[in-house]
């Protein structure tokens, strides 16, 4: 993360680094941690800055041939070194040719992925990577404890589920990320700071909330309003 004075930018991707769907993933519930990423440097302070294909699970896809190589630091370095045409790769729109970026031939080549993971496929399906950022970033513009409340760690032993308060004068939110592969449990400390129970915002897999206590699945978001 970098920082100016006054505010803090959250990162999980850029054009020199792995994208963040291959970085974080482990092959089985990638698009769970994609939303699981997404809820975490969305709901936290500060400012956001996306990398463009992140909201819809964009793979790294090095070359696999010498003069398919764009970047310099692939063409001195090959084969040990790639280069980072891999995380540059097109924006994928739709399902047609070259992923709907472009009618020519584009710099680089389209991801195979393109057919599953593109804009126009996720828009139709709710349960999508997309859909998801979709939901926490109109959330994120409308709820006056993301836009500017401060934030507060709670459950800090728990070592697999990460929950913070976000909390601007008599409003707040809490978020709940279990940040491991195996469903969890958590009878959340919310008395303690002056809350009761949780109203469900936003959440991923089959999440389910009694009070205080939250049931997630593997790698699962939970975002929810207070109640004093």
């Amino acid at each position: 993360m970098g920082t100016t004075k006054e505010r803090i930018q959250e990162v999980i991707s850029n054009h020199d680094i792995v994208r963040s769907y291959d970085r974080y993933g482990d092959g089985q519930h990638n698009d769970q941690i994609a939303k699981l990423m997404a809820g975490l440097y969305l709901t936290l302070r500060g400012t956001p800055i996306m990398y463009y294909g992140e909201e819809i699970g964009m793979t790294t896809t090095p070359p696999t041939r010498k003069e398919d190589v764009k970047d310099p630091i692939g063409q001195r370095g090959w084969p040990k070194e790639k280069g980072r045409d891999g995380e540059r790769t097109p924006m994928q729109w739709d399902g047609s040719d070259n992923a709907g970026f472009t009618k020519g031939k584009p710099w680089l080549p389209v991801p195979p992925t393109y057919m599953t993971h593109n804009v126009e496929v996720e828009s139709k399906d709710p349960n999508s990577v997309l859909e998801f950022y979709k939901q926490v970033l109109a959330l994120r513009h409308t709820n006056r404890a993301l836009l500017d409340g401060n934030y507060t760690a709670i459950n800090e032993s728990d070592p697999n589920v990460l929950s913070y308060l976000r909390i601007y004068k008599d409003e707040a939110v809490v978020v709940v990320l279990n940040m491991s592969g195996s469903p969890q449990k958590v009878a959340l400390d919310l008395k303690a700071h002056g809350f009761s129970g949780a109203k469900n915002l936003i959440a991923s897999g089959k999440t389910s909330i009694r009070g205080a206590v939250i049931s997630l699945d593997p790698f699962a978001v939970f975002i929810g309003q207070l109640n004093r």
